[in-house]
């Protein structure tokens, strides 16, 4: 599971750990800070896969672009095949859209 640094509270991350999910939330400088101040009491650091978060990260900022189309935005279609295709030629726009001058 993946998350921003606004999931990675104490409770969260125990309550994946307790359900034995793995996760990739960084933790913020404050937390980090007060977990090295407290020494051996302040628990074992969080694990954290940088390149997990990155692909994450790509992943969100995608879906974002294509809900700028307002087809994929409001989903007007009634069919999943219809709705398929209507991403299909969002995803083609956004992925031509550097070589169209724009």
């Amino acid at each position: 599971m993946g998350g921003d640094k606004a999931y990675s509270s104490r409770r969260n991350c125990r309550s994946l750990r307790r359900r034995q999910i793995k996760h990739t939330i960084p933790e913020p400088k404050g937390q980090r800070a007060n977990r090295r101040h407290r020494g051996s009491r302040g628990g074992r650091p969080a694990g954290f896969d940088k390149e997990k978060h990155r692909r994450r990260n790509e992943v969100e900022r995608t879906i974002n672009r294509l809900k700028h189309f307002r087809a994929v935005a409001t989903r007007y279609d009634k069919r999943a095949y219809v709705f398929h295709g209507t991403v299909t030629v969002a995803s083609i726009r956004l992925w031509l859209r550097p070589w169209s001058g724009r």
